[in-house]
């Protein structure tokens, strides 16, 4: 009996070992914190519904949000937001079997020694759903998961466009 459990144990490690070996070998790494120019930023306009989210990862990559432009390294305005729902498919007897989501945001930048700002970025995020009045109250949980799953998207991106951005420090 105790021999089993020996190889049994052998083979779970080898399976980790070889499992481990893969994932390293892919390339696979963990995501980072974004490698932005700044340490503080002023964000002002629309409140939109992924402001939490976004404050959020500014606080998780280091970066301060401030209360007012003087203090601020960076400044980003919230334009607004769109999300959108269309159908995607008919069954023969007319029923919606298929949706798309859509979700836009749009913001732009300025560094505060300068009057100008950016051109206004549009970030972009979609997801299909099947449909089904059976499960109307399935689908509406799902629906919810995936609006949250491109507010997330629009987050991350939004995190990247700003790493492409050198600002001098003051």
């Amino acid at each position: 009996m105790k021999k089993h459990v020996m190889q049994y144990t052998s083979f779970k490690l080898i399976c980790l070992f070889l499992l481990s070996t893969t994932i390293a070998a892919c390339g696979f790494q963990l995501r980072g914190v974004a490698n932005l120019s700044f340490k503080s930023v002023f964000v002002q306009g629309s409140i939109l519904s992924i402001s939490r989210e976004l404050n959020q990862s500014f606080k998780t990559n280091g970066i301060q949000v401030v209360n007012s432009t003087e203090d601020a390294e960076l400044l980003i305005e919230m334009l607004n937001e769109n999300n959108e729902k269309r159908i995607l498919s008919l069954s023969g007897g007319g029923v919606v079997r298929e949706y798309e989501l859509n979700y836009r945001v749009s913001f732009r930048t300025r560094d505060p020694a300068s009057e100008t700002w950016s051109a206004p970025q549009t970030v972009q995020a979609r997801r299909d759903f099947s449909y089904n009045d059976n499960a109307l109250l399935g689908k509406l949980d799902e629906e919810n998961k995936l609006n949250a799953d491109m507010r997330s998207d629009a987050v991350r991106e939004i995190m990247r466009r700003l790493s492409a951005i050198k600002v001098t420090p003051k």
